[in-house]
């Protein structure tokens, strides 16, 4: 850059201060340094005056040696010119115009003006320094162009970080003596009176001169002493200061000191290309190291993912039903917590997996590293694929959990009413087989005889009236055994006793049946009467046992309709009640007619009716419990329908969120991919929006935190079904799922983006222009092209590739390695700004431990830790392998293979 700098001085021709008002301006077309008032912050100063003299003297002779000579007073030995001309030749190395050789005043001022006119050649230009003056020995004068000299060809060039002159040979002195005690580099005055910083810098680039531990800040002489000597017997620096001045001075003199330290900056230039070298050696080392760690931090969280669904997948498959509903409750118990607190981490583990790999393989692409390959079976399509067989597992393990708790909710009812109707049973034929055992026929008289006939038509009447339940027993066991239910065994032996006991009561009765038959002629008509209540008896007695059992029967409903049904048939069998009162009050009338008969007749009554155990009491106690159930049997089916209808509410409120949240889920979705093809303004503006957009799907959450709450309620009240949704709990939890694990990735694929940008230098235009032609191809709007949607973007850009199929094929690799058949737009923007990229290279890390290495074609173990960081000394001393040469010396080893490796062409 063109820069001017002007800075006004009074040069000194008389004893007086006021005299000093001549002005200079030192311009350079390359440099600019600040430069103040001589009488200000210089000339006025005797101790700095003396100090100039010093060092400039020494620096000039530093360089007329070279040519043989050297002066000895500054403002006299350049008086005439030709030791100024031969110091200019000497520092740049260029022959000035022929010095005049005569010794006239005239002949002196021409020399000095061809010096001026060379220095104003450099691009300085010296405005009221003139020739006379340094003819006429004016010191003031001569000093202010040494220093102009110095500048600008001994401090000028300087440049650390783009500073240049002055702040950059500070920075150049801070860095080097940053890590040594007592040393603190401000300036380039009292920041080196102590010597120690002098000091400092020689032990830096030496450390086999100087014993920096030994030296002490309270002994100031004695170290710039030892700096002064050291500097001019192994350095080649002659001493250009004086310790006792620089010592007793408040303030050195800034020009002085700067003049000396810009010597030492030449004397190791040498050293700053190997630490140029090292630099960029750990900027590479510093690169591979993070991918490595966060390839290690991949393969553990993979390892993990993926160990965790290894052990969750046989616990989901285990489906061995428990025996108790109790137990498949807790079972369903322990698959909820799962859902709510186990499973959900890992959904965050898996999608911030995927981010992660992504944006390892961004950093490095950006950095010329070939792509990461996780471990086998570690794959992010693997793990993918794990994930899918295990919500497959997860959704089957749900649907038994619920189809085992109907089955023993269903065996519970049925084994409950099994016991029920035997206990009923049980009860009807004890002593059955007893009393058909009998053979009081055999000494009874005629009417006895026929009393016994006619009381085993009515048993026979009975037995038919209980064929209908013991087919129940029989159905009730049946349908346990196909349920599976766990005590069968019992159920199964009770019915078999029933049954072998029924079997035997149907024998038993035909055998008692042929027996009477055989003496019927021995029997007569029998009171009619008696008969007639038995036969009329019997039936409105089972009628009134079947109404019990019914009144008290169990029942399992799962809706009100069904709840409804009951009710209804509830209700028409109290209307049958009038009807059975009549036939009641007939029976009670005939028991009322034997009575009337036998009083009328003067027959004496046993008490007992021949033809049945009923009595009228009986038919009386079992008409009053049947009227006391009746409203018993009210009570349970409106507590049950109450209970319906509470499920119902349960229902509706499920299903008004569902309706909800389902399809605002699936609107989020919707928007997410136009947002992901349809961003719009600079990359930071789209990272906000999208993180706004995120913080609005989070706060969304206590939603489905709340449908999650009402979910458990339907589940512990045992519904199975809601007519008023098509959503379920299952259907909301993954596409809640999908909708956290799309944002975060529209928010990976804009963090990579802007990756991109930065690293490889790509402005907010060229991202828009990318992205237009990049929506203007991806017809289907999805944020993906086609091979060929991608081709025609590529002609369309200036590709040919009317024939370059190959040319086109390996294209396809760099945008597509994985096959998928489609080309997402962090492949396209890699693609179109990889051939510019400036990333370094294995031949530039080469050259750099080559300049590390003093051009050898190996390295030590000592080079490596001088010259590099210890943690990254030791990364490549770990990794490079033993150098195998003619030249090879014991641990040499090979930087040319460990550079390779770095970037994937050989293994590391």
């Amino acid at each position: 850059s063109n820069s001017t700098h002007r800075s006004s001085g009074r040069v000194e021709s008389g004893p007086s201060a006021s005299s000093y008002n001549t002005t200079y301006t030192v311009t350079t077309d390359e440099y600019m340094i600040q430069e103040e008032d001589w009488d200000r912050d210089l000339l006025l100063d005797p101790a700095w005056e003396k100090q100039q003299r010093k060092t400039f003297t020494a620096w000039c002779n530093s360089h007329l040696r070279k040519a043989g000579t050297q002066i000895d007073n500054i403002e006299e030995d350049f008086r005439n010119g030709l030791k100024l001309m031969l110091l200019l030749e000497v520092i740049s190395g260029e022959r000035l115009p022929k010095p005049d050789k005569g010794k006239m005043r005239f002949h002196k001022i021409a020399n000095v003006n061809k010096a001026l006119d060379f220095i104003c050649s450099k691009g300085v230009k010296l405005v009221s320094i003139g020739a006379e003056e340094i003819v006429d020995g004016n010191v003031k004068m001569t000093l202010g162009m040494i220093w102009t000299i110095i500048l600008r060809f001994a401090i000028q060039d300087i440049s650390v970080e783009e500073t240049s002159a002055k702040e950059g040979l500070l920075l150049w002195c801070q860095r080097k003596t940053a890590p040594y005690r007592n040393v603190n580099v401000q300036n380039f005055h009292i920041s080196w009176k102590d010597g120690l910083a002098l000091c400092a810098l020689i032990h830096r680039h030496r450390p086999d001169l100087i014993d920096y531990a030994k030296l002490r800040k309270d002994d100031p002489i004695g170290n710039l002493n030892t700096a002064f000597e050291v500097a001019e017997k192994y350095l080649d620096i002659p001493k250009m200061l004086d310790a006792e001045d620089i010592v007793n001075t408040p303030k050195p003199d800034e020009k002085a000191i700067m003049t000396y330290v810009s010597c030492f900056y030449h004397a190791f230039a040498g050293a700053e290309q190997a630490e140029t070298a090292a630099n960029r050696i750990c900027k590479v080392l510093a690169v591979n190291q993070e991918n490595e760690r966060l390839m290690e931090e991949y393969e553990k969280l993979a390892s993990e993912l993926l160990e965790w669904i290894r052990r969750t997948v046989p616990w989901l498959e285990n489906r061995v039903a428990e025996q108790t509903m109790r137990a498949m409750q807790q079972k369903l118990e322990d698959f909820r917590d799962y859902r709510r607190v186990h499973k959900p981490p890992r959904v965050q583990e898996k999608c911030q997996l995927e981010i992660n790999f992504n944006t390892l393989q961004t950093k490095l692409r950006l950095s010329n590293r070939p792509a990461f390959m996780p471990s086998e079976g570690k794959m992010v399509s693997d793990i993918a694929n794990a994930w899918k067989g295990l919500e497959q597992v997860e959704k089957g393990y749900e649907e038994w959990l619920l189809t085992e708790i109907r089955r023993l909710e269903r065996l519970d009812h049925l084994a409950e009413k099994f016991k029920q109707k035997c206990s009923l049973h049980e009860s009807w034929t004890a002593g059955k087989e007893d009393l058909l055992s009998k053979k009081d026929y055999e000494s009874a008289s005629l009417m006895e005889i026929r009393a016994l006939m006619r009381k085993h038509e009515a048993f026979e009447s009975d037995l038919a009236a209980h064929q209908d339940r013991v087919e129940q027993i029989a159905a009730i066991a049946q349908e346990l055994n196909e349920l599976d239910y766990h005590d069968a065994a019992t159920v199964n032996a009770r019915c078999q006793g029933i049954c072998d006991q029924w079997d035997n009561l149907g024998t038993l009765t035909q055998k008692r049946r042929d027996a009477l038959e055989r003496v019927e002629k021995l029997w007569e008509t029998i009171d009619q009467l008696y008969l007639e209540f038995a036969k009329r008896a019997a039936p409105f007695n089972n009628w009134m046992d079947g109404a019990m059992e019914d009144l008290q029967d169990m029942f399992i409903v799962h809706s009100i309709e069904e709840i409804q049904s009951l009710i209804t048939a509830h209700d028409q069998f109290k209307a049958t009640l009038p009807e059975a009162d009549k036939e009641r009050s007939a029976i009670m009338g005939i028991m009322n007619e034997i009575m009337k008969i036998a009083q009328t007749y003067g027959i004496k009554l046993s008490g007992i009716n021949p033809y049945t155990i009923l009595s009228s009491q009986d038919i009386s106690n079992k008409w009053e419990t049947v009227k006391q159930l009746v409203p018993l049997r009210d009570q349970m089916l409106q507590e049950e329908f109450a209970r319906q209808q509470a499920n119902e509410r349960l229902r509706r409120q499920f299903a008004a969120q569902a309706n909800i949240i389902g399809p605002w889920i699936q609107t989020k979705m919707e928007e997410i991919g136009h947002v992901s093809v349809d961003i719009a303004g600079s990359l930071e503006e789209q990272m906000n929006n999208l993180k706004t957009y995120e913080q609005n799907i989070i706060n969304y959450k206590s939603n489905i935190d709340k449908l999650e709450g009402d979910h458990q309620l339907i589940q512990e009240a045992i519904i199975f079904d809601n007519k008023h949704t098509n959503y379920t709990m299952e259907h909301i939890r993954v596409g809640w799922e999908q909708l956290l694990t799309t944002m975060a990735r529209t928010i990976n694929e804009v963090e990579n983006q802007i990756l991109t940008r930065d690293a490889k230098g790509i402005s907010q235009e060229q991202l828009n222009e990318f992205r237009a032609s990049f929506n203007h191809f991806d017809r289907k709007r999805n944020g993906r092209m086609d091979p060929d949607d991608f081709r025609a973007c590529l002609i369309s850009m200036g590709y040919d590739l009317v024939r370059g199929e190959v040319e086109f094929a390996r294209i396809m690799t760099l945008v597509d390695p994985n096959n998928t058949g489609v080309v997402t737009f962090q492949a396209f923007i890699d693609f179109m700004t990889r051939e510019t990229a400036e990333t370094d290279t294995a031949e530039q890390v080469m050259a750099s431990f080559k300049i590390l290495a003093s051009d050898k074609a190996y390295i030590t173990v000592d080079e490596l830790r001088r010259e590099l960081p210890p943690e990254q000394a030791e990364y490549c001393i770990s990794r490079m392998t033993k150098y195998i040469g003619p030249e090879a010396i014991p641990g040499a080893l090979d930087y040319i293979s460990f550079s390779s490796a770095l970037y994937g062409e050989s293994d590391l």
